[in-house]
């Protein structure tokens, strides 16, 4: 077995959890630090050209048209199947960047906890761990346009905001935990952030904000605010380890070694990023500063840490011509690199969630399959490179979380029923 307390040990994980039917290879759980559920039923419907120059931007459009028809049913149905589907691809725990809150036209529900209600309901009845993140979005861009027509459903001001969190966090029962998302720089005015940010003073509490995914982006947070949009995050917020920055695709050289040294995270969502044409992080000199990253879904194009950290290496080499980029001096396994980043990574991302990382670590682990022909032959010093090289076959034979074993055999234990309700509400939503 590689050697797991070396390599990529979570707190509070030890070789002993691990049942007696533990197969030869078994791993921690990874993180997904983030998520839009929603967006999971429309994989693969914005892949036609709609505009002579397709973009996010375009896509943006499609994915606000399917948004308005998601109601509190049809979301507990589809984050049901993407929380099956994430724990059979090896995901133990996922933070939940939730921003549909209201209905389209902007008036609350009768419960307006509603919608997050139903991402609460899909967690516990799949056994992932999770980390809500309501998200605060109020403005249509950085020059404080009203949200569009198809973004009202998604808005707040700064005291409701603050009563949805207050009230989630009196939920929590130990069964999931609760964190603070700031959309972006252009959706949350700059006195909005400061007065959230006042609220929630030095409370525990993980703070994820979109940033630096499209150079528009930059560009606009340039000519508004003075600073890129990184730049101006940790000149004028206190930036340290609570903070997980999401994407950051964008930065300059300065921005990129600041952004290392202040504590945060970055969690890096290949498969999005490349579905959306953003970019590539800049993960070489990121690592060299002492960077914390971890992987993310996003979209949920794709379910899968595996393809988002093969990507994740995949991507610098196109861009740098070389191999083996994410490898380390501690470790010269690309496979192991990657896995080891992932899991520290997510380890500080929810260091301030103590409750929520020790779900990660504690009684989380995976087991890959052995008797899978793609790990033939393979040995302790190998078989991480296998997991993630190897193809698109998901390696992934068990997975339990709390002691408890959700998925067998490849597959989740409530996965046919689910599924069937999932198909359903999809027929529904598209009639």
């Amino acid at each position: 077995m590689p050697d797991v307390q070396r390599c990529w040990q979570p707190s509070g994980w030890t070789e002993t959890d691990l049942p007696k039917a533990a197969a030869r290879w078994a791993l921690p759980g990874v993180a997904n630090l983030h998520s839009h559920a929603f967006q999971r039923a429309m994989a693969g419907m914005a892949e036609r050209q709609l505009h002579a120059q397709d973009s996010f931007w375009t896509w943006r459009e499609t994915m606000y048209h399917f948004a308005a028809r998601i109601t509190p049913e049809s979301l507990f149905a589809i984050a049901s199947q993407l929380y099956v589907e994430m724990l059979e691809a090896g995901y133990t725990h996922v933070c939940e960047f939730h921003y549909l809150h209201h209905q389209q036209d902007g008036t609350p529900f009768d419960e307006p906890a509603a919608m997050a209600n139903a991402i609460i309901a899909a967690a516990r009845e799949t056994g992932i761990g999770l980390t809500l993140l309501p998200v605060l979005y109020m403005t249509g861009g950085f020059d404080g346009r009203a949200l569009s027509e198809r973004q009202r459903g998604f808005g707040h001001d700064v005291d409701g905001f603050l009563r949805l969190l207050d009230g989630l966090r009196n939920r929590i029962d130990g069964g999931f935990e609760v964190g603070v998302a700031l959309h972006s720089l252009r959706a949350v005015p700059e006195d909005a952030m400061h007065a959230v940010l006042r609220a929630i003073g030095a409370q525990p509490m993980p703070i994820h904000i979109h940033i630096a995914e499209q150079m528009i982006e930059v560009d606009e947070c340039s000519a508004a605010r003075g600073a890129r949009p990184v730049e101006w995050l940790l000149r004028e917020c206190a930036v340290d380890a609570r903070w997980t920055l999401v994407h950051a695709t964008h930065m300059s050289e300065q921005e990129t070694f600041d952004l290392a040294c202040s504590g945060a995270t970055v969690a890096i969502c290949p498969t999005t990023e490349a579905n959306l044409g953003d970019g590539l992080f800049p993960l070489r000199d990121y690592q060299i500063a002492g960077g914390a990253w971890g992987i993310g879904s996003d979209s949920n194009c794709s379910i899968s840490p595996v393809e988002e950290l093969r990507w994740l290496e995949y991507g610098q080499r196109l861009q740098l011509r070389e191999r083996s980029v994410a490898t380390t001096l501690a470790h010269s396994s690309t496979g192991e690199a990657l896995f080891a980043g992932a899991m520290h990574g997510g380890e500080r991302s929810l260091q301030a969630d103590t409750d929520a990382l020790s779900r990660v670590g504690g009684n989380n682990w995976i087991v890959l399959d052995e008797r899978a022909p793609q790990l033939a032959g393979a040995m302790d010093d190998d078989v991480i490179d296998r997991f993630i090289f190897s193809g698109n076959r998901n390696l992934v034979r068990e997975t339990w979380i709390d002691g408890k074993r959700l998925v067998a055999d490849g597959h989740h234990r409530d996965a046919e029923r689910i599924g069937a309700r999932y198909r359903q509400t999809i027929a529904r939503l598209l009639a």
